[in-house]
């Protein structure tokens, strides 16, 4: 009889490389159902193709050198399922699509090959391995990092419930249900093996799973659980001293230089990050391990974050991918730039202004298919001017002053518009004695603000909402402002000349307001204030970072004293159009809504545009933000048509006045 324990020898890297082969083809056919639907230059198989591809890469790096030593195999099963798993990475590699990296990835393929079957040092073969998935990683786009910290307080509960049956309450393999297992759960005690694990590739471990053993896949978790608890696992071996040792390093900002993002931590191991940075750097990559959100892109490192996404933009281009260069120019501004802009405008306002400038016309390159050369040209003018500004940004704490002042000019520029809108409608409504209604408006504005919270919430802890949602939102609910206050408006304006105002308010205001006008002006509020609400929350935690921890204080003060001016400016402007003649105040407030729909449409055609929702053409303009003006054609043509509109619609009213 056959020794049972070939048999498993010779089984389970069959299962292995089984488990896999269906999980590739599964994600083939996804891949290939996209691409019906997807842009021809906007393929989705490949970086799928390559997430397996650096699982296995990943395996053979950590596995391979517990199975050869000295040229002699020291576990023939492991051995040969290190041999299966490099042959099947190249197959898959041919498969990948046609790039110009691609015949120098195969190249290093077939050599990781042949250090395999001739036996040579585990760490000739790691440091191969690891080399081959950063090309991969870099040709493909392949995304290795997630898009905001997870959240570690919550780990510890996931980890119990889908965990520990297997590995053990502490982690250490000793679980209930794996001691059935063969082979056993991995042992996250294990500093030898565990050094040579990055959170990225226990990421790809939970996601994928190892066939022919217990460690199944996750797809039940969402990306950020899966993420969570691959930094979970890899601190389960972090000793406190360590940790101590970390933060008091990257507190003394040393070493940082090694993790300037949170692409930079997750995809290095502690062994990698020893051999190029020294010990130092892996005590602090242990210390981020547990801590993540450190690198949170603001102030300088989103500017940082900025031009990374730049640099990917310009190669997408190059590699003739016109929609990803235009999605990552997008991120770049959206992503990157605009959390930095609270925070530069208080050093440097006209440097900000620049770099949107120089950012629109980077994307009206692309989306007019320019010369490389002039692309590349255009991308080096902005890298020279996001440099400037990160300089700017890391030598500069905000006085106390210059805190207040910031925080105090943010809200008051975000809200005033909003203040303009909710109290002329609130002046609307005791003109015609209509105080009852007044429920509508302070709903509107109420549940915007309730609503903002939630959306930064949903977008901060459950969704990661990109800039472009947050800027298709924004600038959806600022078109749909503009169209109703411009119905408002004519309204308004026709009843600024009435002769009988009294007999119109007894007989027909009242049935007016009880049906779609009272909505209408309800719906007006909530539009108003909903649109600024979130992005003033990113405007403060951007200049929240900049100020410092001594900054909290003034930035509070700063905000209480912009909320009070706003009560105070809104409640002046209630109460003084209230006592204005009928005529005189429906003719202003028609005016200023009509004003403040042209305000607002210049304003949702510049968020679209950011989002990559309209196309941006340039023209010799004044950029003026605060009144909705941009130097493009798209926002401007709109407004012109929105003054023709206006101006003919209350000529119009006027002369059929005059008539009466």
């Amino acid at each position: 009889m056959s020794d049972p324990s070939s048999w498993r020898v010779r089984i389970v890297p069959a299962l292995r490389l089984a488990a896999l082969a269906v999980t590739f083809m599964v994600v083939a056919a996804s891949a290939q159902a996209q691409q019906a639907t997807a842009p021809r230059d906007q393929p989705a198989a490949p970086a799928e193709r390559a997430q397996i591809i650096l699982h296995m890469l990943d395996y053979v790096g950590v596995d391979y050198p517990g199975a050869v030593k000295d040229g002699k195999v020291l576990n023939q099963g492991e051995y040969d399922e290190q041999v299966e798993f490099v042959v099947q990475a190249r197959s898959l590699i041919g498969q990948l699509e046609a790039r110009p990296e691609r015949e120098a990835i195969a190249t290093d393929a077939d050599r990781l090959i042949r250090l395999v079957k001739d036996k040579r040092p585990g760490d000739d073969v790691a440091a191969l391995a690891t080399r081959l998935r950063w090309a991969i990683i870099k040709a493909y786009g392949v995304e290795v990092a997630p898009k905001r910290p997870p959240d570690l307080a919550q780990a510890g509960a996931l980890y119990a419930a889908q965990c520990a049956l297997c590995h053990g309450a502490e982690g250490r393999g000793d679980g209930a249900a794996g001691k059935s297992l063969d082979p056993p759960p991995a042992n996250f005690h294990d500093g030898e093996r565990m050094a040579q694990r990055s959170v990225y590739s226990l990421y790809s471990t939970i996601t994928l799973g190892v066939g022919g053993t217990g460690m199944t896949s996750f797809p039940g978790l969402s990306d950020e659980q899966r993420w969570a608890l691959a930094f979970y696992v890899a601190n389960l071996g972090q000793a406190d001293g360590d940790t101590r040792r970390g933060a008091e390093l990257w507190q003394a900002a040393r070493r940082k230089q090694a993790f300037p993002d949170l692409a930079s931590l997750v995809t290095q191991s502690a062994r990698e990050v020893h051999a190029q940075h020294g010990a130092d750097a892996a005590t602090v990559l242990g210390y981020l391990r547990q801590h993540p959100d450190l690198l949170v892109p603001q102030g300088g490192a989103a500017i940082a974050r900025s031009a990374a996404l730049l640099r990917e933009s310009v190669l997408a281009y190059r590699q003739g991918r016109g929609r990803d260069a235009q999605e990552l120019a997008a991120a770049s501004y959206l992503d990157g730039f605009e959390l930095a802009e609270a925070s530069l405008d208080a050093v440097d306002r006209g440097l900000r202004g620049e770099v949107e400038a120089q950012m629109m016309r980077y994307r009206g390159l692309l989306r007019a298919g320019a010369p490389l050369a002039e692309v590349q040209a255009q991308a080096a003018v902005i890298e020279g001017l996001l440099d400037r500004a990160r300089g700017l940004l890391d030598s500069t704490r905000l006085s106390a002053s210059a805190t207040f002042l910031s925080a105090f000019v943010i809200l008051l520029r975000e809200g005033l518009e909003a203040i303009l809108v909710v109290a002329a409608i609130y002046a609307l409504l005791v003109r015609a004695g209509r105080r009852d209604a007044l429920a509508y408006l302070h709903g509107g504005w109420i549940v915007a603000l309730i609503a903002g919270g939630l959306t930064w919430l949903v977008a901060s802890y459950v969704i990661a909402m990109s800039g472009a949602t947050r800027e298709v939102t924004e600038g959806v609910s600022a078109l749909v402002a503009a169209a109703i206050l411009l119905y408002v408006g004519f309204w308004m304006h026709g009843k600024s000349q009435a002769r009988q105002w009294q007999a119109y308010l007894d007989r027909r205001l009242a049935g007016a307001l009880a049906g779609r006008t009272l909505w209408a002006l309800a719906l007006v509020s909530f539009l108003a204030v909903y649109r600024e609400a979130f992005e003033t929350v990113l405007f403060y935690e951007a200049l929240a970072v900049q100020a410092g921890p001594g900054g909290g204080v003034p930035l509070l003060a700063g905000l209480v004293a912009a909320a009070g001016a706003l009560l105070v400016l809104g409640w002046l402007i209630g109460r003084g159009s209230v006592r204005l003649p009928f005529g005189l105040f429906f003719g202003a407030s028609a005016a200023l809504l009509a004003l403040l729909s042209v305000i607002l449409a210049g304003k949702g055609v510049a968020a679209l545009q950011a989002a990559g929702w309209i196309a941006v053409h340039e023209v010799h303009f004044p950029s003026l933000p605060l009144l909705g003006l941009y130097p493009n054609l798209q926002s401007l043509l709109l407004q012109a048509a929105l003054v023709v509109v206006i101006a003919c619609g209350f000529a119009y009213a006027h002369r059929a006045e005059g008539a009466a």
